[in-house]
């Protein structure tokens, strides 16, 4: 849906009359606001202080939450991309380049998070590619050089922008779920409210540096708004708060390909509203694109070592190391996780408990009061 609002908010030169920097400020002030609203309602996960009750306290959540900075900076960089695409593309291409994205998360969420996909699942990522490019090749009858169908232009900055979308968000995806996941013991509430509030600093310096430099009028960053823009604002930010929870209780690859999902829901509104033709290579894309689903989830889920946990009953120093070995009967080979649809890193966290993987000595466990079950650390949104 954000491509074709963001196309929709271009006027008839294809130029915007606002500044993206001030839209992307104001979808991350809102999350910021909402974030604040659940804390406010549901709590903090933890007894005490709540996060918003002092400065002490505020700090100290911030520093044990630093690491979703990082995601913040690279989210600000990436949300004003998205608008430079449409200055190049039609929604339609805009939506099926950033699934280009899909093969880098892959790759980090391997090397950073020891993530393992099986053969098959590989080749459904390379299928996914497959279809995208489809989608984009120019018909065999076409002369024009300088574009690949209506709206889509092509020269470096188009090309230079274009890289910048596929690996900056896919860092920041694969970051945000690594910054989320390793204090799973802390509260999703806490951890949004938070990514939200770096993105709006960082946002918020962004456009400070526009105004500064010149590009973007103090008296003028936030007009030309209509209701288009609303719009705009109220979908991103629904979107990224949606985001949030499926980096925390599933990963990056599941809610990438979810996408593809709106990626026709967004050929078929450009169609509907702005008169783009859905060819018949759009067409062919998306079918495979969607067999590349059906592969990844149905025939490519990484088959779990039926691991049956070794303990001695008679003996009750042996409690740490059963605890170890049922934590095992989660992963793979080489002590890899397996990817989504497996839910399997909320199990293991939740039987890691206390262990290297649960808060190590404890001390987080203590600051935010984990409610433990049986001696293990339970998050209060994790399966029981």
């Amino acid at each position: 849906m954000a491509p074709v609002l963001v196309h929709m908010s271009k006027n008839t030169a294809g130029k915007f009359t606002y500044s993206p920097i001030s839209i992307n400020f104001l979808v991350e002030l809102a999350k910021t606001i909402f974030a604040l609203g659940t804390l406010v309602m549901y709590g903090c996960g933890r007894p005490g202080t709540p996060t918003y009750g002092n400065v002490t306290t505020f700090l100290r959540d911030a520093d044990h939450n630093k690491l979703l900075a990082i995601p913040g900076a690279l989210y600000a960089v990436n949300n004003y991309l998205k608008f430079a695409m449409q200055l190049f593309f039609k929604p339609t291409t805009a939506k099926m380049l950033s699934n280009l994205k899909i093969i880098v998360i892959a790759v980090l969420m391997k090397s950073m998070m020891n993530r393992r996909f099986s053969i098959f699942q590989w080749e459904a990522l390379f299928l996914l590619v497959a279809g995208i490019t489809v989608n984009q090749l120019s018909s065999c009858s076409s002369t024009r050089t300088n574009s690949i169908s209506d709206g889509d232009t092509i020269n470096f900055f188009s090309i230079l922008y274009t890289l910048g979308s596929i690996t900056i968000p896919a860092l920041a995806s694969v970051y945000n779920e690594f910054a989320l996941k390793k204090h799973m013991e802390t509260s999703v509430l806490v951890q949004n409210f938070f990514l939200y509030f770096y993105g709006m600093c960082f946002n918020a310096a962004g456009l400070t540096l526009a105004i500064l430099a010149g590009t973007v009028s103090a008296s003028t960053a936030f007009s030309g708004f209509t209701m288009v823009t609303t719009l705009l604002i109220i979908n991103n930010a629904l979107q990224g708060i949606l985001s949030s929870f499926f980096y925390k209780f599933a990963d990056t690859i599941l809610k990438k390909y979810s996408s593809t999902i709106a990626t026709i829901f967004t050929g078929l509104l450009s169609a509907a509203l702005f008169g783009h033709q859905l060819t018949l290579n759009f067409l062919i894309g998306v079918s495979i694109v969607f067999i590349s689903m059906h592969i990844f989830f149905s025939l490519g889920g990484v088959k779990q070592e039926n691991i049956n946990t070794k303990s001695d009953s008679n003996n009750s120093n042996n409690d740490n190391n059963r605890h170890n070995s049922s934590s095992s009967s989660s992963l793979g080979r080489g002590g890899s996780l397996a990817v989504s649809p497996s839910m399997d890193h909320i199990a293991l966290l939740a039987r890691q408990g206390d262990g290297d993987g649960g808060g190590g000595d404890g001390v987080e466990d203590r600051m935010y009061d984990v409610p433990r079950k049986g001696g293990v650390s339970v998050h209060p949104m994790l399966p029981r």
